[in-house]
């Protein structure tokens, strides 16, 4: 362009014109885009506590709360008492806000009992934030000890409670540190549930004592179920003589096993003419009669022992030298035949006896057939032989 049109173009526009660019551009760089920021995690909520009245209906129990069983008697009896003074002590809640209701942290008696006495609203200590109930260690630590104080569980409530705490990876120290009991007492609850359905059942309605349940708790499953039925039908006198069973029936249980066998009591048959306990067959007569075969069999397995000391004497003589033998007895009272006759005699009584011993053994399998071998057992043994 001259300089007279460049003139000329800025007289008619009054601009002068925009000149033209040789260089070359430069492509325009790609500027990425900004990644989204990762969200910040939510800070935990804050756990906020409040008294209130709740609508009973919008109350649900906790499920995983340790104690199951609840007396109907006595949760009548804290009805009445609610209907006529309220309900005295707040119940503890926690706010689920998902389902916009409550569960019940501590006082499910109280929130049954104010609905059989009519109630539609309960006094409570409500909860917000709280994460987690029963289903966690500390949630399900502050219910057993709630009820623990309260003295409100069974004896298998309570074990199968501190078993729940075990689960969660505590050991049975920690646990009994934890629900304030001691060592010992953790461990017997555990022991029960070792119980076999019937003899569980027996102790939840009461009927056999937590301590005799432990001693049934060391025997195995099937004598269990034999323990119970003797029970149930009052063949004990005492618990104190059903520990005694136990007890001794462990012990045959212990040497039994050591010697790869193990031996349960049968079920008892409902005949009447049935010995019931080819084990402890003094269980089977009246009291007085029980204690004099007791000081007799004593009496004769004392006697029995001394025949070691016989044996030996006999073991002696057997293996003296001959010669030996006529020189020390020739000049003894009665000589050589006289001592024979002795030991002759003794042979036969001794003969005697093991027939008589061998009649005693038939007599006592048909009289019980209460002594089997465990299926576990014969399983066993039978695997072994097949291997063999």
């Amino acid at each position: 362009m001259t300089a007279t049109t460049a003139k000329a173009a800025k007289k008619a526009t009054g601009k002068a014109p925009a000149k033209k660019d040789t260089a070359k551009k430069a492509p325009a760089r790609k500027v990425p885009a900004k990644k989204a920021a990762a969200p910040a995690p939510a800070a935990p909520a804050e756990i906020k506590t409040a008294f209130k009245m709740v609508a009973i209906d919008r109350i649900d129990r906790d499920p995983s709360q340790p104690r199951e069983i609840f007396d109907q008697e006595k949760l009548e009896e804290l009805a009445a008492s609610i209907k006529e003074i309220g309900v005295q002590q707040a119940v503890s809640l926690r706010y689920i806000p998902g389902t916009k209701r409550y569960m019940i942290i501590a006082g499910e008696r109280r929130w049954r009992a104010s609905q059989i006495a009519g109630k539609t609203e309960i006094p409570a200590m409500v909860t917000h934030g709280l994460v987690g109930g029963s289903e966690t260690l500390e949630g399900f630590e502050r219910s057993m000890a709630e009820n623990l104080s309260r003295e409100n569980m069974t004896p298998l409530e309570e074990a199968r409670g501190f078993q729940k705490l075990i689960d969660f990876g505590l050991t049975v120290e920690e646990v009994a540190t934890r629900v304030g009991k001691s060592w010992n007492y953790v461990d017997l609850r555990l022991s029960l549930l070792k119980l076999v359905p019937a003899v569980q059942d027996a102790l939840s309605k009461g009927h056999l004592p937590v301590g005799l349940a432990w001693y049934a708790s060391q025997i195995s499953p099937a004598n269990q179920n034999a323990f119970i039925a003797r029970w149930t039908r009052g063949q004990f006198n005492s618990p104190r003589e059903a520990e005694m069973f136990c007890t001794r029936v462990r012990n045959e249980e212990q040497e039994a096993a050591s010697q790869s066998v193990m031996f349960v009591l049968a079920e008892d048959a409902p005949q009447a003419s049935k010995v019931e306990d080819s084990m402890f067959p003094e269980l089977s007569v009246d009291v007085d009669r029980r204690e004099q075969i007791v000081t007799d069999r004593a009496k004769l397995v004392g006697k029995i022992g001394k025949l070691g000391g016989a044996g030996e004497i006999l073991q002696e003589i057997a293996d003296m030298d001959p010669d030996e033998l006529a020189l020390l007895l020739s000049g003894a009272h009665g000589g050589i035949p006289g001592n024979r006759m002795r030991i002759d005699h003794l042979r036969q009584v001794a003969t005697k006896a093991a027939a008589n011993l061998a009649k005693a053994a038939t007599a006592a399998t048909v009289l019980a057939g209460a002594l089997r071998v465990a299926p576990d057992a014969e399983a066993i043994n039978t695997t072994a032989t097949d291997a063999a």
